[in-house]
């Protein structure tokens, strides 16, 4: 079994000894670091960093760090989030028709590879329907008017204020969300079937193989108003040939995107991902 953690993400403008100060204040409350990684962005002048500590041992409490982490952002002019591995978020899955994705990550949550609750599934489609029920979790459907999208907007912002989500998770929600319901929850990472910055929008397998591209890819990110160009996590590719139909990359990229997505929820849940100028810095 293993042992609880507290993990800090810190930004902060860059000078020397930065990296002293945090450990040292981790050090002097008797804690014992497992993980730390650092990076400097020199262009921007920024420090960024991921330090992880055992929870057993460290003479402060969760409410005490919380107040000591506001001390540090204040001495330090930086930001920070405290993340405790024992609290486990909420996470509602978005889906369609497609089922690979969704299969995979309740197969992966029941496996505990990923340390997540699912509460909720939410869809626009009613074929997912018996998978949801098949692993006991609650299925939503709210159908999408075109002609009135803020009406199924309002009814998933009230499930998920209902079900207490911290993230969603767009697995093949074949969706736009728009910049208002995005404004009331922006945490949201989704999985787009394209290596991008390369072929956004719908059917980017077709796209790629007009092109005759020799790779294909899946990129996890999360979502902004700018459709699929939110900071990415991560991205998986395949090699393809000249002999491969338009159906083979649909094939090979489904395995993609379910790699994709599972790696970039697990570094998502594990704190290992800090966005910042639009981008991320992923600490592996």
């Amino acid at each position: 079994m293993s042992l609880k953690t507290v993990i800090l993400q810190f930004i902060c403008p860059d000078k020397p000894g930065l990296v002293s100060d945090l450990a040292s204040w981790i050090a002097s409350k008797n804690g014992n670091i497992r993980h730390a990684d650092h990076h400097t962005d020199a262009d921007a002048k920024l420090f960024l960093s991921r330090i992880e500590w055992d929870l057993d041992g460290f003479l402060l409490n969760k409410n005490e760090m919380i107040a000591e982490v506001i001390l540090l952002e204040e001495q330090l002019s930086g930001k920070a989030v405290l993340s405790f591995s024992d609290d486990l978020p909420n996470v509602a899955i978005f889906v369609s028709k497609q089922s690979h994705c969704l299969v995979d990550l309740l197969w992966r949550v029941k496996a505990r590879e990923l340390c997540m609750n699912v509460p909720l599934i939410i869809s626009n489609h009613s074929d997912l329907e018996e998978i949801a029920l098949g692993f006991g979790i609650p299925f939503k459907l709210i159908q999408v008017d075109k002609n009135n999208k803020s009406d199924s907007e309002s009814k998933i912002l009230d499930l998920l204020n209902e079900y207490k989500i911290d993230l969603g998770v767009l697995a093949k929600y074949m969706q736009i969300l728009s910049s208002s319901f995005l404004e009331k929850f922006p945490h949201l990472i989704n999985i787009h079937h394209s290596f991008l910055p390369a072929f956004k929008g719908a059917q980017p397998y077709h796209q790629a193989w007009e092109r005759g591209v020799k790779l294909i890819g899946a990129t996890a990110h999360y979502v902004t108003k700018d459709l699929d160009a939110g900071p990415i996590i991560e991205q998986t590719i395949s090699n393809v040939s000249h002999r491969d139909e338009v159906s083979d990359l649909i094939r090979k990229g489904r395995d993609l995107e379910r790699v994709a997505l599972a790696r970039a929820l697990r570094l998502h849940l594990k704190r290992q991902v800090i966005v910042y100028r639009g981008r991320t810095a992923v600490f592996i």
